[in-house]
Formats: structure tokens, C-alpha cells, sequence
């Protein structure tokens, strides 16, 4: 991108990096970094903030890190080191040679926090959490001082030289800066830097025993990176007068603060505390459930990581909170599925037709299109016999006024193959349907009748001799309310978990075109919608998770609105 062209239609973000690379700010750099702690999956939401500082990243020709901020060992883990990267090349992002952790500056920070303690601006305080927090005061009454604030920097030093070598128990003693007990934000009265927790880190063992703040790590490790533009969501706007005062105690090299709104979706939730509860109760099958909206839930729903890119582009940035209808998410994922995924048949609920006229052992060749879509991807052939499955809601006994698809004595259009007429019934025992008996008329293969009557419904088939055995798993949104966070009184949010959120079918047949296809493959099953090879789909076992429905939501949504 052009630093000089107008920045109008930039959003807010975009326009300020714009404006720096014109003034030259940052000596023609853009350095931008996406920061996850590794205490959980990465979601939607992460989603959007990778497109954001990755894509930046891009667009003005810069860089951007790839950074665990790994500075609580008691909630993080290699598991999740390791999804959070696959999740980012997965989105399409390649951070190349710039992999960092807040842990590789570990030592630094350290010798950070003895400098302020000789400067006089930090402190060792014996105080514990709750006394911490009561002495803090409230938003309308200043907090008081607590009483190791006038510790000498000698006893300070030691103290804390002592705390790093684990002579004290946790929580007995923390380091905290010294700035402000009566400053109007909450945040700048004297917060901790350091706590005491002996527990064994992910990355460097039992080699430290006290670790850093966020507030105290985040500004140091964009420091160190020599980031240009540190781009967080608004809940840490409050943040920033501490990002900026630690900075400016040391003297270092200072990163520009950005803060955006976070993403919100309707039927959602974004809490990663939440989201671990849904997992730890069993309310899941995992983080990589497909009704989470963990990246890696996503995936295995069959998700397009051009879709998410395409999402978070339409969402834009902006900076006030907002929620975000998930049909908006929906149709992107329809739109690039509609352009990207082979066409073929399949049916869930299957009811037999047997076409008394066609002979018995003959088999027919139907030309299917794969996609018509994209004319490359040329055709496929569909085989088609005496009996056939078609699926049961596309027939009934009685149909009302508008009930267009197969009846007795009605005629209806096989999908790339004949007309067909419905003669007879076959019920069982109880009364349910289970077999029709048809008649075709070999004039309308693959087309009209040549006497030009018209029929109003096409109907999808598969060939019973030839189909394949398949279970399919039937989606629908993890929650029931559009906002599942409000719940009512002496409830959590999981009173709003949706019961029907998962439907298993298991005597679906599918065409045999989709024999070998590989795990996370996706389809559009004609009428019914996109699914996806499951990961645990085998040979001896087809198993197709459904991506979503052919109903655009949104675009309804829009059409109303207009």
C-alpha cells in the first residue's frame, strides 16, 4: 500500500500506520505482533485480531511477530503453543523467522524491575491480594499507601533478590511500582509487577519463581521487538497510561498503543474461561468441537480459512463494542463454499423408489455437473438404476396446496436424469411409508419432455445398489439465545446450551463419487447444504459433518432491512 494515497477510506487503524509511514514516524517501519497467551484454543475472535495485525502487517509492506505472552505457568501449556500456531498458518499467516516469548525475556524484564527499584519507583509489599485491593480505593475515593511503600531502595533490592530466589512463600510478598495511591485510574495505583508463584513453566522449568505481570510484561516485550504499532482491544484503553509510564521509567524504546473493538457474535461466546468450562464439564466433545467457535472447532466443521479472512475484512475495525449476527459470518462461508466445493448428491433420510419400467440389472450413466460455479471443474458421472433412494420428506401421501414434490399419480424431475410418476405405496405394520413404486419416461433423460410439459419440483437421488453408507452430523447453534450471557437469575450461561445443537443421522447414503475422499474435504450436498469429510471419517466408515445450511440468513436479514 501506498503511504502517500489518501487514507479516507482506511479504517481507523489502517489510517493511523498510514499517517506514520508518511511522517516517517518510525523510520519507514511497520512492526505489528500478535500476542496469545497460551492458556486455551484460539477463537473467532483471535481471528480477527490476527487478520488485523497480520494483514497490516501486508498491506504496508512490514512485519508482524508471532508472540506467546507465556507469563503464567499455572494455566499454560505446549498443547496450546502448538494449536495456536497451526491455527495461524491454517488462517494463512506465516510469522517466518519471528517466534518470540515473553519467557526469552525473562531475565531482562528482571534486570527492568531491579532498575526501578534503585530509580526509587518500585517496591517489595507484604501485603496480600485482598489487603491489595482493599487498599485501592474506588473509582470515587483515593487508595491509601501501603505501609512497605517507604521501604528504602537497599531493604527493596535485597527483598526482591530474595524473592527471585525463592526464599518466600507464594503470595506472601509482591513487587509493586510505585506511582499514584490517588490516581483517578485504578490501574496506575502502585500495581503489581511481580508475584511469587513456585510452579514449573512450560519453557524455562523451575528456573524462576517469580513471574511478571502482563501489565508489567506487554509494554517490555513490544519494546524489546521494537514494535511500531501494539494493537490490543479496548478493555486494556485503561491500560495504556501503564504501558506508557513503565516505558518512560526505563527510558526505552516506546510503541504507539492501538486499541480496537473486540469481536462479538450472536449465539456466542467468546470467554476462553467459558468456552474451557464447556470442555472441562464434557458439555463438548473438545475444544475442536464443531459447534465451538475455536478456530480449530471451525476447521473440523469445515470452515474455509478464506471465509474467516473474508469475515473479518467485511466486519472492518472500529472502536466501540458491538455484537456481530453470526449469519453475517454464515454467508461469507456460503459464499466462498458456493464458489470452492464440488456439487453431489446424497440422502439423509432415505425412502426407496423403485422404478417398476426401467430393467431390472440395467444400469445408466447420468453427466453431473461438479460445479457450475467454475466451469473447470468439469462434470462427473452419476449411476442410475432401477432403485433408487430419494429422501423422505420429498414425498407425501396427502400434500397440502403447496406441497410441489413427489405425491401419488405426480410427477416430478430426477436431478440429471428422467421424470418420474408416482403409481403406488408400500406401507408397513404401523402405517409409515417405506417403499414407492414409480414409472419414468425415457424421453426426458437429463432434460425437458419433448412434448414440452413442465414439472415443479427437481428432487435429489442416489442409486441403491451403488450408494454408499454414510453417518452425517447435523449442527445447529451451541446456544439458544441470540446473547447466551444473559441469563436469568441463579443460572450461568450454560442454562442457554442449545439441547438440539446436534442431530446424528446413520443410515445416510451418499453417491459413489465421494469413496476415498479425504478428511475435512467439503461438499455441497444438493438442497441440503455444505458438510465436510469428519477427521474420524475412515474407508469402512463415512462420516460428514454439516458446515452449513443453503439458507442465507443474512441475506434475508438485509433484504428486510432494505
Amino acid at each position: 500500500m501506498d503511504a502517500n494515497d489518501s487514507t479516507a477510506k482506511l479504517d481507523f487503524v489502517r489510517a493511523i500506520v498510514a499517517e506514520d509511514l508518511k511522517t516517517n514516524k518510525w523510520q519507514g517501519r511497520v512492526n505489528t505482533r500478535f500476542p496469545p497467551e497460551p492458556n486455551g484454543y484460539l477463537h473467532i475472535g483471535h481471528a480477527k485480531s490476527i487478520c488485523l495485525n497480520f494483514g497490516i502487517a501486508k498491506e504496508f509492506g512490514g512485519k508482524c511477530n508471532l508472540r506467546f505472552d507465556d507469563t503464567n505457568p499455572e494455566k499454560e501449556e505446549q498443547e496450546y503453543v502448538n494449536s495456536i500456531s497451526e491455527d495461524v498458518r491454517w488462517l494463512g499467516w506465516d510469522w517466518e523467522d519471528r517466534l518470540f516469548f515473553a519467557s526469552d525475556y525473562f531475565e531482562q524484564m528482571y534486570q527492568w524491575a531491579v532498575e526501578l527499584v534503585k530509580k526509587g519507583k518500585a517496591y517489595v509489599c507484604d501485603l496480600s491480594a485482598e489487603e491489595v485491593t482493599n487498599y485501592r480505593g474506588t473509582l470515587t475515593s483515593p487508595g491509601k499507601n501501603s505501609p512497605y511503600r517507604s521501604r528504602g531502595i537497599e531493604e527493596n533490592l535485597d527483598l526482591f533478590t530474595r524473592m527471585c530466589a525463592g526464599e518466600f512463600p507464594d503470595g506472601t510478598k509482591t513487587l509493586r511500582a510505585k506511582i499514584d495511591m490517588a490516581h483517578p485510574n485504578l490501574n496506575m495505583r502502585d500495581p503489581v509487577m511481580y508475584r511469587i508463584l513456585h510452579a514449573s513453566h512450560h519453557r524455562t522449568g523451575d528456573k524462576w519463581c517469580i513471574y511478571p505481570t502482563y501489565d508489567w510484561a506487554h509494554g517490555l516485550e513490544d519494546s524489546v521487538e521494537k514494535i511500531t504499532h501494539s494493537i490490543c482491544t479496548l478493555e486494556f484503553e485503561n491500560h495504556r497510561p501503564l504501558y506508557d509510564w513503565y516505558l518512560d521509567a526505563l527510558g526505552i524504546y516506546h510503541p504507539q498503543q492501538i486499541e480496537f473493538a473486540r469481536l462479538n457474535l450472536t449465539y456466542t461466546v467468546m470467554s476462553k474461561r467459558k468456552l474451557l468450562q464447556l470442555v472441562q464439564h464434557g458439555l463438548v466433545t473438545g475444544w475442536d468441537d464443531p459447534r465451538m467457535p475455536t478456530i480449530c472447532g471451525l476447521r473440523r466443521r469445515g470452515y474455509s480459512p478464506e471465509a474467516i479472512r473474508s469475515f473479518c475484512q467485511l466486519i472492518g475495525v472500529n472502536k466501540f463494542n458491538s455484537t456481530i449476527d453470526i449469519a453475517l459470518l454464515e454467508h461469507c462461508l456460503r459464499e466462498d463454499l458456493n464458489k470452492t466445493s464440488p456439487r453431489v448428491m446424497a440422502v439423509l433420510r432415505p425412502l426407496k423408489v423403485i422404478i417398476d419400467n426401467f430393467p431390472q440389472g440395467k444400469v445408466e450413466e447420468m453427466d453431473a455437473v461438479n460445479n457450475p460455479e467454475d466451469p473447470a471443474a468439469g462434470m462427473r458421472k452419476v449411476p442410475f438404476s432401477r432403485e433408487l433412494y430419494i429422501e423422505q420428506e420429498d414425498f407425501m401421501e396427502e400434500p397440502p396446496k403447496k406441497f410441489y414434490r413427489l405425491a401419488p399419480g405426480r410427477e416430478v424431475r430426477l436431478r440429471y436424469a428422467y421424470f418420474i410418476t408416482c403409481t403406488d405405496v408400500v406401507k408397513d405394520k404401523a402405517g409409515n411409508v417405506v417403499e414407492l413404486h414409480c414409472t419414468y419416461d425415457p424421453a426426458t433423460r437429463g432434460g425437458d419432455a419433448p412434448d414440452g410439459r413442465k414439472v415443479k419440483s427437481t428432487l435429489h437421488w442416489v442409486s441403491v445398489e451403488h450408494s454408499l453408507g454414510a453417518e452425517v452430523r447435523l449442527y445447529d447453534h451451541l446456544f439458544t439465545t441470540k446473547n447466551p450471557d444473559e441469563v436469568e437469575e441463579n443460572k450461568d450461561f450454560t442454562s442457554n446450551l442449545n439441547p438440539n445443537s446436534l442431530k446424528v443421522l446413520r443410515d445416510c447414503r451418499v453417491e459413489p463419487a465421494l469413496v476415498g475422499a479425504k478428511p475435512l474435504s467439503r461438499f455441497q450436498f444438493e438442497r441440503l447444504g455444505y458438510f465436510c469429510i469428519a477427521p474420524d471419517s475412515s474407508t469402512r466408515k463415512l462420516v460428514f459433518n454439516r458446515t452449513v445450511t443453503l439458507r442465507d440468513e443474512w441475506a434475508k436479514i438485509q433484504k428486510a432491512q432494505k
